[in-house]
């Protein structure tokens, strides 16, 4: 038997978080704490080491929250600002690791963190103190399966409305964000899953992201054994949205752990 892993989620809001900066909605005033919802992120514990899924803007607050002290490796879904502008929280991270903290992106992503974090990648940037800048080193996701600490992930190619983003899989568990269209190829990606993690944005539909009727399509054509919806808006209400879903299907929390 494989060693046991615990999978966090350690955001599940949209963009602009829940509640929102000047909405004044029933759900933005709740005093439900399933309804705060920090920006998307993940972490999944591991024996050998914390794997993190994106760098949210709160990422600080996030990992503190979770009790998370060192990430040993990241992997990246996408650029937006909600999935990246958390990175310069990984500065401590070089110091207790020893050594750079490996990420693990497509092209884009590795542009778009050099132009947005230069400071790291000035010239003589590598000689400052640790703690100074991000100490970090970009691995490249391949096509086939690859390896981070020990475990097996799986990068699953998912249309974003204009561009390609990532999901991931490690076992029988999939993560699948910021996502409004399933390639054909990738279907048979996301067969035999457990557990599968997927975004629903709203009840009405959206450009780049599923709404909960096309979440609910696609994980009844997966049929996984359980689905918790993430990415969520100030539109969907904890409590509410989960007495309309499936028993095997509920809206993710963050701070909610499963293990697998």
């Amino acid at each position: 038997m494989p060693a046991p892993r615990t999978f966090v989620f350690l955001g599940t809001g949209t963009s602009v978080g829940v509640p929102m900066v000047g909405c004044h909605c029933a759900v933005c005033r709740s005093d439900d704490p399933h309804n705060k919802r920090y920006r998307c992120a993940v972490a999944i514990r591991t024996p050998q080491g914390n794997l993190l899924i994106d760098t949210p803007p709160e990422l600080r607050l996030q990992l503190l929250r979770a009790q998370i002290d060192v990430v040993h490796a990241v992997l990246f879904t996408h650029y937006h600002a909600d999935h990246l502008f958390g990175l310069d929280d990984l500065r401590p991270m070089a110091h207790y690791l020893n050594a750079p903290v490996p990420l693990y992106c497509d092209a884009a992503v590795e542009r778009k963190i050099r132009e947005a974090f230069s400071y790291a990648f000035h010239p003589g940037a590598e000689r400052l103190p640790t703690g100074y800048v991000p100490k970090l080193t970009f691995h490249r996701i391949p096509d086939e399966p690859f390896q981070v600490l020990a475990e097996t992930v799986r990068a699953i190619p998912l249309i974003h409305a204009h561009f390609e983003v990532y999901g991931f899989r490690i076992d029988d568990v999939a993560y699948c964000t910021d996502v409004n269209k399933i390639p054909p190829e990738s279907w048979r990606q996301l067969e035999g899953l457990r557990v599968l993690v997927l975004d629903a944005l709203r009840t009405r539909p959206h450009p780049g992201h599923f709404n909960v009727e096309q979440a609910l399509e696609v994980i009844d054509r997966l049929k996984p054994e359980r689905a918790y919806l993430t990415h969520m808006s100030h539109d969907l209400d904890h409590e509410a949205a989960n007495r309309m879903l499936p028993p095997h299907v509920r809206l993710a929390y963050d701070g909610l752990t499963f293990g697998f």
